[in-house]
């Protein structure tokens, strides 16, 4: 009779637990700086190692997938499907949460006076920008706004909000200097940012995940073609540092629980000092938290099992899940698809079945150009926004928000807060401050951290409809977990 063993998922469950317990517990007793600087190093050098592990693991993947493919169509139909369905998802995403934000109405549960020096600055930062209110309400002029404006603020009180605003127009110069770089570059940018200029420079960088996986797929492609004496050594080769790099990752994730622990921990200690404060940053924006999470949540628990049903009829509610947690629990963990990649693909062909040939192709471009949950995000927190500004955006400007936020996602760097960048670019796509994006800065980080565990779960839908329809899906009697 063997020993059964806990689950990955019910430890690493365990130590985000006891990782939230620890950091109230520690800044309740003023323990904040020996969490940072005793607890916090060790999830950073968790998240280190899965991404030091990433970039060579997807390398070698494809490699050792596509040199091994005898029909070379097939790869062709692999990359229709699999952009097809991440296109496909994305848009679902983004009308989900406008869907939500329009309906919840988040940003109207701001008391109204807030509300109204909310558009005042609005107002003055059009002004200074040289833009004009795409609405046709200007509060400054209008006469049933009067009363309000003189008993909310003093002629010199107004006098230092205009100069103010003069002087600093936004305060996130670098993410707005990030952004615009981003939006000018052309409709075909992202088809360049693929093909490398230096494959040690993208192998060296986790940011140019796409670049390492064309130059993957170029080398798998010519080693296919090459006579089997020439190109056997190599693949032998390729095969055992893919084996080597997945063995790698079973270690790390040996102590996955207590490097969890030290993730939540440190995540936490640093938002604020006490308990209480950190109750209070989710109090002021808890409408707009919870419309998020909402979306999220009918993501994970209702969509992406009902497409995995529908496409592959075998997998139960509750196995999906089972197969993927640890995967999920990871992402939450870290806040990055990147360093969650490694082992997503683990948990895809061990516990879901699917094959080395579709997990190394179709996970490693969904880390990158799949942001199901960042896109989601982003729709919701530009209505909260403009809501709170007392701007009421018209069907023409959120479908502006649902084209651009699909295309900034392509190609977006899978670390943490890479959509605060993203925001921007929509922000100003119809006509927003780009420097609101302060507003939302307080539940960024958490809110990053389940929307992480969409994008995961999304790729990891994906990849296991595509194995299904190319007949690479052979899911284990008994599921390891």
């Amino acid at each position: 009779m063997t020993k059964k063993t806990m689950p990955l998922h019910i430890k690493i469950i365990i130590g985000l637990v006891l990782g939230i317990i620890y950091s109230f517990i520690s800044s309740s007793m003023g323990l904040n700086g020996f969490t940072a600087d005793w607890i916090a190093p060790f999830g950073k050098i968790f998240i280190r190692m899965l991404k030091f592990i990433a970039v060579p693991l997807v390398l070698f993947s494809i490699i050792s997938g596509v040199s091994g493919l005898k029909d070379m169509s097939k790869l062709g139909r692999l990359g229709v499907k699999t952009l097809a369905f991440y296109l496909a998802t994305t848009v679902f995403a983004i009308a989900t949460g406008l869907l939500l934000v329009n309906t919840i109405n988040p940003g109207n549960f701001i008391e109204k006076d807030q509300r109204i020096k909310n558009r005042v600055k609005y107002e003055l930062w059009l002004e200074t920008v040289g833009l004009k209110s795409q609405d046709g309400m200007n509060i400054l002029s209008d006469s049933k706004y009067a009363a309000d404006l003189e008993r909310l603020y003093t002629n010199d009180q107004m006098k230092e909000l205009k100069n103010s605003i003069n002087e600093n127009p936004t305060k996130v110069a670098d993410k707005l200097k990030a952004a615009k770089k981003q939006k000018s570059k052309g409709p075909l940018s992202f088809v360049i940012d693929m093909v490398p200029e230096n494959i040690v420079m993208s192998v060296s960088n986790n940011k140019l995940m796409l670049q390492v996986i064309f130059f993957a797929l170029f080398f798998g492609l010519t080693l296919a073609m090459l006579p089997e004496e020439k190109a056997g050594p190599l693949v032998k080769l390729v095969n055992s540092a893919n084996e080597v790099f997945l063995k790698m990752v079973d270690l790390i994730m040996q102590g996955a629980p207590f490097f969890v622990f030290c993730l939540l921990a440190g995540v936490i200690s640093k938002m604020a000092n006490t308990p209480a404060e950190v109750l209070e940053i989710f109090k002021s924006l808890s409408t707009y938290s919870i419309t998020v999470v909402i979306g999220l949540a009918f993501m994970i628990f209702l969509v992406y099992p009902i497409l995995v049903k529908i496409f592959v009829k075998t997998v139960s509610y509750s196995r999906f899940f089972k197969n993927i947690a640890p995967a999920q629990f990871l992402a939450f963990s870290t806040s990055s698809s990147a360093a969650t990649l490694p082992v997503t693909m683990e948990c895809l062909e061990e516990n879901m079945g699917v094959s080395k040939n579709v997990s190394s192709f179709v996970l490693p471009i969904g880390a990158t150009v799949n942001m199901d949950g960042t896109s989601l995000y982003q729709a919701v927190a530009v209505v909260f926004l403009a809501q709170l500004h007392m701007i009421d955006l018209s069907i023409a400007q959120q479908l502006t928000i649902v084209t651009t936020a699909t295309l900034a996602s392509i190609g977006t760097a899978a670390v943490p807060s890479a959509g605060l960048v993203m925001m921007i670019i929509v922000l100003q796509s119809v006509g927003l401050n780009p420097a609101w994006i302060a507003i939302v800065f307080p539940v960024d980080r958490i809110l990053d951290m389940c929307r992480t565990v969409v994008n995961v779960t999304g790729d990891a839908t994906v990849s296991t409809i595509i194995a299904k329809s190319e007949n690479e899906l052979n899911m284990p009697d008994d599921v390891k977990v």
